[in-house]
């Protein structure tokens, strides 16, 4: 008696280490999802949807549930639990689902996958996207737990894990969670189970065909993990040494690729023309600007000899954008503010911000379209919005505003170990110039203060407008020579001042980058402040160790001006800089509309790009359509490599058998099969009687003639039986209703205990004495 009972706890060991072993695997995938969420609440939904999909899997193989049956709990599960775990918010509680939670379940099936790759990362767990997670994660769970615990081909159960940690970094974003950690726990489990189901398997089949095992389960399992653990630590160890420091691709970056800003033109080109042309319009207004703090338009740090731009290459990366979430970690420490941005005429791509972004929130109509199309550099703080400003966008900014240094300390401090792009085609003469100006001083401050003050001083302001002394307009190198060829007499605005002491800076060794942005004037008061042309300003931001980017501005105070026209190089008086003509006239009136070229640009991007997302969607749904037809199709095509196996493999006599064993297991999928422990006419007379086919017995007793016949039978007569066996196999089905039938095709009662279970051994063990069917 108890010998009889005694198998049942090793039994259930088995599936509970089953199970764990999927669960496991699923939550080193669950982990992967934590970049592309702002909050933890994604492990609750992951690790929820785990025990769900865990559960049916258990119930279905207890309870013998066919593919349809698990199917149902499986939605019923999503529908029910998937208000509380993935739409939160349009629950009543946060747990009673709602016609709102289940209209958006309904549509997270096919859409979400959609929005899950083309919406800004990180998301809030408020937002449907947690369907993602939730629905693959549940259906993994459901698809690898039945594997494990029901299906011969236990290993497969592997296959649907991996392809939710594969989903989970391919829809995450270009931030890793733990990578290596991950990979290591994935391939531990996957490796060591399979050692253990095989080390069981084996210890089973030499129990029933009567030999010995020479090893208990259990210490193999010791002995492969151990073996496993090393090699995959020192796996693990390699990896991170010799990690590969190149960018992540992800599915988010294929279909919204990260901007090119080689496709839009340097603000600072512009800068005339907003003095010029903008001079009393309302780019925009901003409320909340601490006191002394800049709104940036853009940083700039790569100088080509016609035009400083961002870097698209090296330690500046001033052209590396991001795609922005809602949390942007702060760039440098400082105090905290927060500002509402209404813009007015101001054009183009380029964001104003001030300080460094740790947020940022938009509102109105095309809230979505404007945080969809935001990047944002974190080291050089510029956000870049490829969709365009116009007027009327609002959004409200959560920023850092850097604490200012002491002369003092920045006297002591060292410049900052940035390797920023080399300045190319800079002025002749310029390194003996900055040497010369710098004099004596010792410490990098000084030499940047020298630079500020002696141009500030010495140089005269203007912009080159009616009434005002002639300047040109532009920053190119014969510009900034024309500057510099009598220091006494330089003539310019903020465009020409800042760049000659960023060229100055670089040959001196300080890091040096020019920004242009917008500040109030000193006397102006209020809570609002409204920037115009007349606020534009460009100045010079130099790197220090400990401190970060210090402002210098090396551009003369406005009233500073010549007091005749003899004071300006004969050099400046160019044909074309005399007075403007007319506006219509005008060559360089251009950059106004220059933003709304890139506008244009942009949108051929996006249309692109809106291809791609249609693209990405289509292959979304018919990936979730594949993911949901899998186990049907994976039931039909066992069913059908079984059935190639019986007809063809094997000797005559086996191939007879095998014939038998078709007609049996499909009278158990039609829910008529015989009782176990019959002889073959037995069974036949039991299948006759239920599905009303008379032919199944001559077909058992042609079965059993080339079983137990003297010698083989020919293969003529077992090609013969096999068709007897198609025709009484139709005739079966053909005596029981359509959806009868069709429960019959996707049944696993056949695949789960086939009628020739046992005269297989397992690969890998020793094969006993080959003898005939007894039945």
């Amino acid at each position: 008696m108890s010998g009889s009972i005694r198998p049942r706890p090793r039994f259930a060991r088995r599936h509970a280490i089953d199970l764990g072993a999927v669960a496991a695997m699923i939550a080193v995938a669950i982990v992967g999802f934590g970049p592309a969420f702002d909050s933890a609440f994604f492990l609750v939904t992951g690790f929820g949807a785990l025990v769900l999909g865990l559960a049916v899997a258990a119930l279905g193989a207890l309870l013998r549930w066919g593919v349809l049956t698990v199917a149902a709990a499986t939605v019923g599960v999503y529908v029910v639990f998937g208000g509380a775990l993935a739409v939160p918010a349009t629950t009543m509680g946060g747990i009673v689902p709602t016609l709102e939670s289940l209209i958006a379940l309904a549509g997270g099936v096919v859409f979400a996958w959609k929005q899950f790759v083309t919406a800004v990362a990180p998301f809030a767990a408020s937002d449907a996207f947690l369907v993602v997670p939730f629905l693959s994660v549940l259906l993994t769970a459901v698809i690898a737990g039945s594997i494990a615990l029901r299906a011969r081909q236990w290993a497969w159960a592997v296959l649907p894990t991996g392809v939710l940690l594969v989903l989970a970094i391919a829809f995450g974003t270009t931030q890793t969670a733990v990578p290596i950690v991950q990979g290591a726990l994935f391939a531990v489990t996957a490796v060591a189970w399979a050692a253990y189901r095989r080390a069981v398997t084996t210890q089973q089949y030499a129990a029933e065909s009567g030999s010995i095992s020479s090893q208990r389960p259990g210490r193999r399992v010791l002995a492969a993990a151990g073996v496993i653990g090393l090699a995959v630590g020192l796996g693990a160890g390699a990896s991170a040494v010799a990690a590969p420091s190149g960018p992540r691709y992800v599915v988010r970056d294929a279909i919204l690729p990260p901007i090119d800003m080689r496709d839009y033109v340097s603000p600072l080109q512009s800068f005339r023309a907003f003095v010029r042309d903008k001079a009393d319009e309302t780019l925009f207004t901003v409320s909340g600007l601490p006191e002394g703090a800049r709104v940036r338009l853009a940083t700039l740090d790569a100088y080509d000899g016609v035009v400083y731009n961002v870097a698209s290459e090296g330690a500046g990366a001033s052209a590396s954008f991001q795609r922005l979430g809602d949390r942007i970690p702060a760039a440098a420490p400082g105090e905290p503010a927060t500002l509402d941005v209404e813009i007015g005429e101001l054009r183009g791509v380029w964001l104003p911000d001030a300080g460094y972004l740790t947020g940022i929130r938009y509102d109105g109509d095309r809230a979505d379209d404007l945080k969809r199309s935001t990047f944002y550099n974190r080291a050089t703080g510029v956000g870049v919005v490829t969709a365009g400003l116009r007027e009327g966008d609002r959004y409200t900014l959560d920023v850092v505003i850097p604490r200012t240094p002491t002369r003092a300390q920045l006297e002591e401090a060292a410049v900052a170990p940035l390797a920023l792009p080399p300045q190319q085609d800079v002025p002749e003469g310029s390194a003996s110039l900055a040497s010369t100006i710098v004099g004596g001083a010792d410490t990098p401050f000084e030499q940047a203060d020298a630079l500020a003050t002696t141009l500030s001083t010495q140089g005269f302001f203007s912009h080159g407008l009616e009434g005002e002394v002639i300047s040109r307009a532009g920053h190119g190198s014969e510009r900034i020579q024309s500057l510099l060829a009598t220091p006494e007499r330089m003539v310019g605005d903020d465009e020409q001042y800042a760049v000659t002491m960023a060229l100055l800076a670089g040959q001196l060794g300080l890091p040096a980058r020019v920004v242009m942005g917008f500040y109030p004037d000193e006397d102006a008061a209020g809570a609002t402040f409204a920037a115009t042309g007349e606020h534009l300003h460009a100045w010079v931001e130099v790197a220090f160790d400990e401190y970060g980017w210090v402002v210098f501005d090396p551009t003369p105070p406005e009233d500073q001006v010549p007091t005749d026209q003899q004071t300006v190089p004969q050099t400046e008086l160019q044909p074309q800089t005399l007075q403007p003509p007319p506006p219509a006239q005008d060559p360089v009136n251009l950059p106004p509309d220059v933003p709304e070229d890139e506008g244009n640009d942009d949108d051929d991007d996006n249309d692109a790009f809106a291809w791609l997302a249609i693209v990405a969607y289509i292959a979304a749904a018919l990936g979730v359509l594949i993911v949901l037809a899998a186990p049907f199709v994976a039931v039909l095509l066992l069913k059908l490599l079984r059935r190639r196996r019986r007809r063809e493999q094997g000797a005559p006599s086996q191939r007879a058998s095998g014939a038998w064993a078709e007609v049996i297991d499909t009278a158990r999928d039609l829910g008529a099969g015989p009782p176990a422990g019959g002889t073959r006419r037995d069974d036949a007379r039991v299948v006759a009687d239920t599905l009303a086919a008379p032919a199944v017995v001559a077909v058992a007793e042609r079965a059993d003639a080339g079983v137990f016949g003297p010698g083989e039978p020919a293969d003529a007569d077992v090609a013969a039986l096999w068709l007897e066996v198609d025709e009484v196999v139709g005739g079966m089905r053909g005596s029981v209703g359509f959806w009868r039938r069709l429960r019959s095709r996707l049944s696993l009662r056949s695949l789960l205990a086939p009628a020739d279970k046992g005269t297989r051994p397992p690969k890998g063990a020793a094969t006993p004495a080959a003898t005939k069917d007894p039945t």
